[in-house]
């Protein structure tokens, strides 16, 4: 058995691991306090940097990334804040965020509201794919379906009630399906 005092207790001989700049102290006349006070860290003003490395790191990848790996099961759940989720295992949840990819032995059940959702894998429930919705040669799709655009690779299946999402005029002019049923093997 774990003892939880020696498992959650600080390393006093470990360095420290947070990322703030201490700047010395200053004096009431505005100039750098003595050493001795610069050394103090009671004494020390902190200065935050504007960019933490988990902000650069963000920006650089898109933004928040969440993977559910294989073998993980993520149920009753709403899933917010996340740029990208990465399914590779069971998901029942609803989401509304930026981009779905669903993996080839990948499962989602629930409500998704999306920018872009790229399917390898099953996806069952009702699914709303902004501006994309792209469907592999092994991704299969049930339910209630809207997209802005479709791809749907040889072999990939599409069944449920399939419409175009509304507010998004076709090419020539004609107004958006409200319903349409379908069924694409």
């Amino acid at each position: 058995m774990l003892n939880r005092d020696a498992f959650f207790k600080k390393r006093e001989d470990a360095a420290p691991r947070n990322n703030v700049n201490v700047t010395p102290a200053l004096g009431s006349s505005g100039t750098p306090a003595t050493d001795a006070a610069a050394r103090n860290p009671a004494t020390a003003t902190p200065q935050l940097r504007t960019e933490t490395p988990v902000a650069t790191d963000r920006a650089k990848s898109g933004g928040s990334k969440l993977i559910v790996g294989p073998d993980i099961k993520l149920k009753g759940v709403e899933i917010t804040d996340c740029d990208t989720l990465v399914v590779e295992g069971t998901v029942e949840a609803s989401m509304d965020s930026r981009v779905v990819q669903i993996a080839e032995h990948g499962v989602f059940n629930g409500t998704v509201s999306i920018d872009i959702a790229e399917i390898h894998g099953c996806f069952s429930g009702e699914l709303t794919a902004r501006e994309q919705l792209i469907i592999h040669a092994s991704g299969r799709v049930s339910g209630k379906i809207r997209y802005g655009k479709i791809k749907i690779e040889e072999g990939g299946e599409l069944s449920g009630d399939i419409a175009r999402a509304e507010g998004r005029p076709l090419r020539n002019g004609q107004s958006p399906l409200k319903t349409a049923s379908a069924s694409v093997n």
